[in-house]
């Protein structure tokens, strides 16, 4: 049963999100390439609506040039014969003409389907074939020599172009562009986009999964449309401009793309990861999404560049460091307040200009981030807010908020208006509402799996209120595992914890029926490289140093020190030390960065029972 705080809070947000609504549907923005329009109409003067790097220079498309080009890709399609509810992959890397295609599929009646560009061969025939694509755009040599022997198998599989010019037998984007201004439709277009309404399929999203084949999320435009205009209501600093690195074939970074576009903002891509932070530097956005990594990342490079300063720095450079990951949102005493801002004025307004120091706010998701990251760079003046949902919730269920009990560290906020949100007997997070996707596509049993009679979807997370009614996120329902003496184990607790040491990149904690729980430890190799050249250690290659013995002392200390926060039988007796590198390149990584453990226990099976056997 809710308490009366919850309530009130409930119909608090309900009525800024109708008082919102009311204001906003003024716009008839009821379908995702409405977006276009309400940008066109509101925003005219924004000269770089997208943005990306080629041949070292920006690119930049104004709304107008933006509109023009997605409606002769409408036209070239409607050209190549591409019907309403005709399937439409979608495969590259994030630029601006893959949301042209997007919005030039979706406002034609088709149904966009993105693709991420580094799953297998495998998942790929199963995504052709599942959905009966009827086109596929996709870019680059690499993907070009994946799909190609399956292309012939596609029964459906009509039109097969690339983003752009390769050398190879395939058209490009442009042709399509081409085909589209050599035989405008406009009249056909309007009538097409007349016809479609809020509650129709938008998109079928593959989730990347850790087991099995991909699922297909079916999400309507009303489904993303709803995050979209209730985020939009958030006070930040919009209207200014956002740098996009994460997947645009990932939900997360989609929806917040089209909500950038939606307040009117310029949108500049990364070149790629390894570019953020001198496409920061140069563009200098208010506003960006992240994963945990990524700002883990950043929290090591900072702590390392210390390293190599004279001593009198140092010491202020430290001070300033751990005070920052000791930062509140509220109740910071005086003494604090007065030690933090002689800390901005000397050591953090460096780093947000070494950074690039306009944020007004980072979004972090795809996994929870630990408290003491979310505290430092909040402590620095890069503030962190974090949200939680699913490629099946459109895709945000909950996200911090400058309101009132809005923002607390270690939660992921208050749940969005218009989103019911329950915790289960089970203590699994539960939500229900018009974010909540059509269900799973060609697949009603695995749909009636997740979303109850009663309409309510069942994340497989564990989370927890707060007292003010915030989300607080504890584990996946799945990841829990029982020991063989019958104790439950939250791997995750022991993982981030675990990954709060410098000298760790990743942890798999393992234990399933098995007598303790156990550990595969990637150290941070880069951290742990300076620290061997302190000591005069050789660093020859990453499989000779984890034996050495100073470092396998090390690490010993690492765990145990780990481990006194848990209880014996959560404690790790036994880890082994990872020299591979674990990427989204080589499948043990998801896109957003996540450890598939499926994958590892299959890779390292015989490393994971000598742990529990020897």
């Amino acid at each position: 049963m809710l308490s009366l705080t919850r309530i009130s809070l409930i119909n608090k947000q309900l009525g800024m999100f109708f008082k919102f609504y009311n204001y906003k549907k003024t716009m008839e923005v009821t379908r995702l390439f409405d977006i276009l329009d309400n940008y066109l109409e509101k925003y005219p003067n924004q000269d770089a609506a997208l943005a990306c790097k080629r041949n070292k220079q920006w690119v930049r498309f104004s709304i107008q040039e933006y509109v023009e080009m997605t409606n002769d890709l409408s036209y070239g399609l409607l050209a190549l014969g591409i019907q309403p509810k005709d399937k439409v992959g979608i495969v590259g890397s994030n630029h601006p003409e893959w949301n042209m295609l997007d919005f030039a599929v979706m406002q034609i009646g088709a149904i966009s389907v993105p693709v991420y560009p580094t799953i297998s061969q495998e998942d790929y025939k199963h995504i052709l074939n599942h959905t009966e694509m009827n086109m596929i755009v996709f870019e680059g040599r690499a993907l070009s020599q994946k799909l190609k022997p399956i292309f012939g198998e596609m029964k459906n599989l009509r039109e097969i172009y690339t983003f752009f010019e390769q050398g190879d037998e395939y058209k490009t984007l442009q042709h399509i562009m081409d085909l589209g201004r050599q035989n405008p439709q406009p009249e056909k277009l309007k009538e097409l986009k007349n016809a479609i309404k809020g509650g129709d399929m938008a998109t079928i999203i593959y989730t990347s999964g850790t087991t099995g084949l991909p699922k297909g999320v079916m999400l309507s435009h009303s489904n993303i449309l709803g995050n979209v205009k209730t985020l939009a209501y958030i006070p930040l600093d919009w209207n200014v401009t956002a740098l996009s690195f994460l997947p645009l074939c990932h939900a997360y970074e989609r929806m917040l793309v089209y909500l950038y576009q939606y307040r009117g903002m310029s949108v500049y891509y990364a070149e790629n990861l390894g570019t953020i932070a001198e496409n920061i530097k140069e563009i200098n956005p208010n506003m960006m999404t992240c994963v945990p990594r990524l700002l883990e990342k950043i929290y090591d490079k900072l702590y390392v560049a210390g390293k190599d300063i004279s001593f009198p720095q140092k010491q202020l450079y430290y001070w300033a460091f751990y005070l920052a990951t000791k930062y509140k949102l509220e109740n910071r005493s005086c003494w604090y307040k007065l030690q933090h801002k002689i800390a901005d004025k000397l050591v953090y307004s460096k780093w947000r200009k070494a950074i690039g120091g306009n944020f007004d706010v980072v979004v972090s998701g795809g996994s929870a981030i630990q408290l003491h990251i979310a505290a430092f760079f909040t402590g620095i003046g890069m503030n962190i807010f974090e949200g939680y949902g699913l490629s099946e919730t459109s895709p945000v269920i909950a996200v911090t908020q400058r309101i009132e009990n809005g923002w607390k560290l270690g939660t992921v906020g208050l749940p969005l208006p218009g989103t019911e949100v329950r915790i289960t007997n089970e203590g699994e997070i539960a939500c229900r509402g018009h974010n909540v996707m059509l269900g799973y596509y060609k697949a009603p049993e695995l749909t009636a799996q997740v979303i109850d009679k009663d309409g309510w979807f069942h994340t497989g997370d564990l989370g927890e209120f707060t007292p003010q009614g915030q989300l607080k996120i504890t584990g996946r329902l799945k990841s829990l595992f029982k020991t063989s003496f019958g104790k439950y184990v939250n791997p995750e607790l022991i993982e981030n914890k675990f990954s709060e040491s410098l000298f760790i990149e990743t942890v798999v904690v393992l234990g399933e029926n098995r007598q303790f729980a156990a550990a595969l430890i990637v150290p941070d190799f880069e951290y742990l490289q300076s620290w061997c050249k302190n000591r005069n250690i050789p660093f020859t290659s990453r499989e000779e140093v984890i034996e050495q013995p100073e470092v396998v002392k090390l690490y010993k200390k690492i765990v145990k020190t780990q481990n006194e926060s848990f209880a014996d039988y959560e404690k790790v007796k036994r880890y082994h030390l990872i020299s591979d590198e674990w990427t989204v390149e080589n499948g043990i990584m998801s896109p957003t960065l996540k450890v598939k453990r499926k994958v590892i226990e299959k890779r390292y099976a015989d490393i994971i029972n000598h742990l529990f056997n020897k």
